[in-house]
């Protein structure tokens, strides 16, 4: 007895299909850990932003038509505390190590998922030439000005505030940076650390809406900028949050990684 390999497709006809050449894309990374849920966030805008950039370019959504992207998710010593004390542990020397893992796969650009982190960006632009290594304060004012917003609030961490990350980028885009109280950045830094991080949202939520609702009794109806990673996982959620304009710098920056990713000029 012989055996034969059976064609089930003879005489059957091809179905229509329209093969649209591959989408040319740029590997591009993420450097991430700070905190680990902000960092698979931010993953999720990139693709997110990726499948935006598909559609309004008129090109087909699947698998292949995805940027190549490394995530780095690695452990790196707490930002504030390294700016508030020079004999702290410093994050440099992780982050250039991790930033650099990227470079060696193949990033073309980089982007970090975390505000604070950014007080050392000129010196780990300087260490990784090889990739760009984009800033979220720079992409943020950039957008804002984009939309016609003038005048915001930013909601940071301690860190962010002392070293001004948004200010001079603010105000070279013509925006006034309105700031929160003492408490109000107190509440901030209770609900980034003992709710977002210890994994506490009912208290985020409770202590990012305190600080919205006390900012909008003082200045009136105005954007709130969530620079930090660790609040946009709450503040929407917060009911009274409903009809505030929130402005995720995050997105932003997930947005302009992927043009970079889709080689759109900056």
């Amino acid at each position: 007895m012989t055996s034969a390999l059976l064609n089930t497709n003879a005489g059957a006809v091809a179905p229509e299909t329209s093969f649209a050449p591959p989408v040319r894309t740029k590997t591009v990374g993420i450097l991430a850990g700070m905190g680990p849920a902000a960092g698979v966030d931010f993953a999720r805008l990139f693709v997110q932003a990726s499948e935006q950039w598909l559609r309004a370019h008129g090109q087909p959504v699947r698998d292949q038509s995805f940027p190549e992207h490394w995530i780095a998710q690695v452990p790196v010593v707490d930002r504030t505390q390294a700016l508030r004390d020079p004999w702290a542990p410093q994050p440099l020397e992780g982050l250039a190590t991790a930033l650099q893992r990227l470079a060696t796969l193949g990033a073309n650009a980089a982007a970090m998922s975390c505000n604070t982190a950014h007080a050392w960006h000129a010196a780990l632009q300087e260490r990784v030439p090889a990739l760009e290594l984009l800033h979220i304060a720079t992409e943020t004012a950039a957008e804002l000005r984009r939309r016609g917003i003038g005048r915001a609030a930013l909601l940071a961490t301690q860190g962010t505030y002392a070293m001004g990350l948004y200010d001079d980028a603010l105000a070279s885009r013509g925006i006034e940076c309105v700031l929160p109280s003492a408490q109000a950045r107190e509440w901030l830094m209770e609900g980034i650390y003992d709710g977002v991080k210890a994994g506490d949202l009912p208290l985020a939520r409770r202590r990012f809406a305190d600080v919205g609702l006390q900012l909008r009794a003082e200045h009136g109806d105005l954007p709130l900028v969530m620079a930090c990673t660790e609040i946009p996982l709450a503040m929407p959620d917060a009911p009274e949050a409903e009809g505030w304009t929130l402005i995720d710098p995050s997105e932003i920056l997930a947005t302009a990684l992927a043009r970079r990713a889709y080689g759109d000029a900056a």
